[in-house]
């Protein structure tokens, strides 16, 4: 519809119609067009990656606190404890995978990297560079790793990005910005957050060491593909859940996440004819 806007102008001549402005605002002869912003465009992708990443991530770190489980013991009560919550689940793996080991490791810079070391790689891979690291950087600590060279760490084992987290690792223990002891002062909350404020420390490693290190009972590595592949068979899922999904999954089984991934992990060995999940000593 063409639409007059009323005054004229000061040749007489009344202003052009909407109609008549769109006419003339054409492109100059041989100007290219701007290009859309299709489905292939560089923002679209940039912006669907990211979508990706925030539907991977696992929810908003939540722990419940309860007793440590520190020792063979406190592992016996957590475990009655669980299958009296949820017998289907507890004491069927249980049954299938056996009794979960404690594996409870050195809550300090020793343990931790341990946890780095042991990242993607087999129990056998991971106890056969530990003992490497030990030997070739005793006393371990975090003044022989900065003091160590790349061919140094390379003879032990460790690759690039391994090298740079233990590094890292090492560089915020002497300079105070990671103070290990005291974590286990902290809520799980905290001591999470002052773990992965370290470069090459994730939220796996994290959970990790407040599982197995510092004893929490609800630390729960949802990241762990064997955890995903294990809830997969247990729970007879069409789909290996992703951090995410196992997260929301893992909430029937608070505040005893922990020994809910024990369990699981132990079936897990069972179901895939002793293959594991990550490497832990106690196996």
């Amino acid at each position: 519809m063409t639409v007059s806007l009323g005054k004229k102008s000061a040749g007489g001549k009344g202003r052009l119609s909407a109609r008549g402005r769109s006419k003339r605002k054409t492109s100059p002869k041989g100007a290219r067009p701007p290009k859309a912003r299709g489905k292939g465009s560089p923002v679209r992708e940039k912006r669907r990656k990211a979508a990706r990443r925030r539907r991977k991530q696992p929810n908003a770190i939540a722990y419940h606190p309860g007793p440590l489980i520190d020792g063979e013991a406190a592992l016996d009560r957590a475990i009655d404890q669980l299958i009296a919550r949820d017998p289907d689940f507890a004491a069927r793996l249980i049954e299938i995978g056996g009794r979960p080991p404690l594996r409870r490791r050195e809550p300090g810079f020793s343990g931790l990297v341990w946890i780095i070391v042991s990242q993607q790689v087999s129990t056998a891979s991971a106890n056969a560079i530990f003992k490497r690291v030990e030997s070739g950087l005793s006393p371990l600590s975090a003044k022989s790793v900065l003091a160590a060279d790349d061919p140094a760490l390379r003879a032990c084992g460790l690759s690039s990005p391994k090298m740079r987290a233990l590094r890292a690792l090492a560089q915020a223990v002497e300079r105070d910005a990671l103070d290990l002891a005291g974590l286990a002062a902290l809520t799980a909350e905290d001591a999470h957050r002052a773990l992965v404020a370290v470069k090459g420390i994730g939220p796996w490693t994290a959970d990790i060491f407040l599982l197995f290190c510092l004893g929490h009972p609800d630390a729960f590595p949802a990241g762990d593909l064997a955890l995903q592949e294990a809830a997969r068979l247990a729970l007879g899922l069409k789909r290996r859940p992703d951090a995410r999904a196992l997260e929301r999954i893992a909430e029937r089984w608070r505040p005893l996440r922990g020994v809910a991934a024990r369990i699981l992990w132990a079936y897990y060995r069972f179901a895939r004819k002793g293959r594991e999940g990550m490497a832990l000593v106690g196996a």
